[in-house]
Formats: structure tokens, sequence, C-alpha cells
């Protein structure tokens, strides 16, 4: 029979090893997690269009969420709305992170107005949510640079949002147990933001802050 003792033993060793081998399999992991597919790269860069405050509005060191409201922009604000609760709230305190919209020519006040309701309606922080102008073919041109499998209307506006990180790349999923190549989220679908594109937005900070630790570790060094 097994003594007591030898039972005792055993179970410190549960007790104290199980706990650090768990902590070193993840911490081992760390330089390893899934990172979020490149879709596309070389984007343009959008610091030469027109932004709503009158600023330079840029891909270049940014996280950001694009999306296409052309001159759709009344049949836009539930979508809005979606995005709003269910990402950017979460995650608009990130330095870096921002939305911008891409919103032909002309409809400056619609837009003023629709940022005036959600700020009163949700009582959040609209500074990160950038609206930029141009005409309805450098829209439709720009939006075709990402060679996705989604399609504007005639209004050049779409519910699909994407992904573009701080190297001018589009970022989604190439293995998406739904459509196999995930090239953007549907901003429509509230089961969509909160089962896809939060994770993913996670996993492209995760990646963000990894790249920080390792540059400040190599300054320091």
């Amino acid at each position: 029979m097994i003594s007591n003792v030898f039972k005792k033993y055993v179970v410190l060793g549960i007790l104290f090893v199980f706990p650090i081998v768990i902590y070193l399999f993840f911490a081992s992991g760390i330089n390893n997690f899934a990172k979020l597919p490149v879709l596309a790269e070389n984007l343009p860069e959008i610091s030469s269009w027109t932004s709503l405050r009158g600023d330079i509005v840029q891909f270049k060191d940014r996280i950001t969420i694009i999306g296409f409201w052309g001159s759709d922009i009344e049949n836009k604000k539930g979508d809005a709305f979606n995005l709003n609760q269910k990402i950017y709230k979460r995650f608009y305190q990130f330095k870096d992170f921002q939305f911008v919209f891409f919103v032909e020519d002309g409809c400056q006040e619609e837009i003023k107005n629709i940022l005036s309701e959600l700020q009163e309606g949700v009582g959040t922080d609209m500074v990160k949510w950038n609206f930029i102008f141009g005409p309805s073919n450098e829209i439709k041109a720009f939006f075709e640079s990402f060679n996705s499998d989604v399609t504007l209307s005639p209004q050049r506006s779409t519910s699909t949002v994407f992904i573009v990180d701080r190297s001018l790349k589009l970022r989604g999923r190439d293995d998406d147990e739904d459509v196999g190549t995930l090239f953007g989220y549907d901003a429509s679908s509230v089961a969509e933001l909160n089962n896809k594109m939060t994770d993913d937005v996670k996993v492209i900070l995760a990646e963000y802050r990894l790249a920080l630790k390792k540059n400040n570790s190599r300054r320091e060094k």
C-alpha cells in the first residue's frame, strides 16, 4: 500500500509544481500567439484627404477601423451605434486607436448631425471618430485597393468595416469558420461584432503592445 507520507508528497508536488508548469507554458507562448493574418499590403495613405475637423488623419502608426459610408449617411446610424457600443467604447482609450470613415464630399452637415446624435445618445467621447471626404470615384478607388470580396453600393457605402494596422496592412481572418477569408466585419450584426471583431481587435492590440515591449527592451540594452 502507498504510505501516507508518499501521498502527502504527491499532493504537495501537484499543488506547487503544477502552477509553475502552467505559468511556464503560457510564458513561453507569449511570442508565439496567433497573429491576425495580413490580407493586403501597401494600402494608400490618407493624409491628403479633407477631414471633418480640418486636421491631418493618417494610417501610419495607428490601429484603424475603417468604414465606407459614401453618401448613404442616414442608413448608417444603426451601424454607428453598434460600433460605438461594441468596439469603440472598449478600445478608444488605447492611445493609437482610431475610427476613419470615407464619406462623399458634400455630406459634412449630415455627419455633424449624426456625431451630435451619438454624443448625446451614448455619452461617449467621439474624439477618435474621424471622417474624411472625397469624390465618389476616389472613394471607390481606395476601397478597391483592399482587393476584398466585399462590394460597395451605388452610394459608395457598405456595412462592412475593416482593420488596418500601423504599417498600412489590411488585417483579417484567412480561416474563418463561416466564410474562409474574412476581410471585414458586418457592423449591422451585433453578433459578428461581439463574436469576431472584438477578439480580432484584441489580437491586433496585443501585437502592438508586444512590439512596444520588444522595442523598449532593446533600447534599455
